[in-house]
């Protein structure tokens, strides 16, 4: 039997591997021809405008993509094959130098090389884990600190403003881009009744200190006083909705089913449609509407640059303020002096003084750089300012060159208030967060949001109620909801 030389084996095997190879790339042609023999029967069987020539090198060109993804692909499976079997290699290596003798120069090098990434991943992991047990800490406190308590859902549009009544029955006003303002009980949520005058969106709602009489500012150029009647229903048992997402993060859904937003107040809710009295004079939007002290007096803020002051039971014009360079956004008045404040997006606000009839002062704020979205005077001599420019500044009224804290957020600011008692700012923000800080600039809390609780769009206004048990926090936005908060103010400030 011939013996066959290593060459010629080699040369055969090398041909046989050619052969192969050539078989395989003739069944791969073969198998391509037969796709784009299908492809074509398929063309051939479809309407389209296109000519077959043009669908035919779509096809192609598309087949191509296909098998490079599909490369792509195989790739990507084979290098993770090889970082498992290096992971498995290193880990190997680690437990052998571990027991084995290190008195080699180079079995030490490596070995320690091991062991530091080993401590590496160690130390990654420890911090990673450690950072979540505090995250979750900090959220389990704040949670336990800022409890929501109460949804109020029945506008069919977004909420601009809310306040809440000084006097009995004390109820929850709602203003709505929907030309309506609501008023709500705070212990069960319902719908007591709605004010249907305006013939344009409702912008602000202020309660009378003494009376049961409600002032709202509107897009239709008016502001509106109007009476009100209702009786607290029975309260009910108050659910802990903040229980519902212990376990949840914070999640972004924004998205979330607008149904919850459509649903209307009771049908049985009684309304008023006539105001008791109207005050006109402005020619554009009336933004925001406030009592002076005492009730005897309203100001009124708008896009036409002024800002109105009427009496109440004439209703008639009795200072115009003018000195803005744009459109105003916002006015408030001192809780027990006759002094008001507007804000407009000059990036100014401006102090009025009306204590003295015969010497009307102004005051101009400069320090934004943006629209000033409110300002509001605390119980003192203090004004609070919010912007656009994403800070709320504290001013003292006897300087009024620089600000005596600054706060820097990261989203514009909207309608602040001030809380009574302890002077702690809440800021609503345009995006869906509100966070309290003190006077000092010291941030507090961030109030939960998540993805079952919170406003799942802009908030616009917070309005504190310090003296109600249940909600003393209330806070409105575009999701077409006010939502009531309990804040443990004690424990707050002792995190501090």
């Amino acid at each position: 039997m011939p013996v066959e030389s290593g060459s010629s084996t080699a040369a055969r095997q090398a041909k046989q591997k050619r052969k192969s190879h050539s078989l395989s790339i003739r069944r791969t042609n073969s198998t391509e021809q037969e796709r784009s023999g299908l492809q074509r029967d398929l063309l051939e069987g479809q309407d389209s405008k296109l000519p077959l020539s043009l669908r035919s090198n779509l096809l192609d060109l598309f087949g191509q993509i296909e098998r490079e993804f599909e490369n792509l692909y195989i790739e990507n499976l084979e290098l993770r094959r090889e970082i498992e079997t290096l992971n498995d290699r290193l880990a190997a290596e680690g437990q052998t130098f571990e027991g084995a003798d290190l008195a080699k120069g180079a079995l030490k090098t490596k070995a320690s090389h091991s062991t530091s990434q080993l401590s590496q991943k160690l130390k990654t992991t420890y911090k990673a884990s450690t950072s979540k047990i505090v995250s979750s800490f900090k959220a389990t406190t704040t949670r336990a600190v800022c409890q929501l308590v109460r949804e109020y859902v029945g506008h069919r549009d977004g909420i601009w403003d809310l306040g809440v009544a000084r006097t009995q029955p004390v109820v929850l006003g709602t203003a709505s881009a929907d030309h309506t303002a609501s008023l709500w009980s705070i212990e069960t949520g319902k719908c007591l009744l709605k004010y249907l005058g305006h013939q344009g969106s409702v912008n602000s709602i202020k309660f009378h200190p003494t009376e049961q009489m409600a002032l709202t500012a509107s897009g239709d150029q008016t502001a509106h006083i109007w009476r009100y009647m209702v009786q607290l229903p029975t309260p009910q048992p108050v659910a802990d909705i903040s229980q519902q997402t212990l376990c949840e993060d914070d999640l972004d859904f924004s998205d979330k089913d607008e149904a919850d937003g459509e649903a209307e107040g009771p049908n049985d809710c009684p309304a008023v449609r006539m105001a008791t009295t109207t005050l006109r004079s402005h020619q554009g939007v009336v933004i925001a509407a406030d009592w002076l002290v005492g009730g005897k007096q309203v100001v009124t803020a708008s896009w036409d640059r002024a800002a109105n002051l009427y009496d109440v039971e004439t209703s008639e014009l009795v200072h115009s303020l003018t000195g803005h360079d744009q459109e105003l956004t916002h006015c408030c008045t001192h809780p027990t002096q006759r002094l008001v404040v507007t804000s407009s997006r000059d990036t100014t606000f401006r102090l009025w003084d009306f204590r003295d009839p015969a010497i009307h002062s102004v005051n101009v704020f400069q320090g934004h750089t943006d629209t000033v979205t409110s300002a509001v005077f605390t119980v003192g001599d203090n004004v609070v300012s919010g912007s656009d420019d994403r800070t709320v500044k504290v001013w003292d009224l006897k300087n009024m060159r620089s600000p005596i804290a600054t706060i820097r957020t990261d989203s514009a600011v909207n309608r602040i208030s001030v809380s009574v008692n302890q002077k702690i700012i809440a800021l609503p923000h345009d995006n869906r967060q509100v966070r309290l800080f003190d006077m000092s600039g010291v941030r507090l809390a961030r109030l939960p949001r998540s993805n079952r609780q919170g406003h799942r769009r802009m908030v616009c206004c917070s309005a504190w109620c310090e003296d109600n048990a249940s909600c003393n926090l209330f806070t409105c936005g575009f999701d077409r909801q006010a939502i009531g908060w309990n804040i443990n103010i004690p424990a707050l400030l002792q995190e501090k």
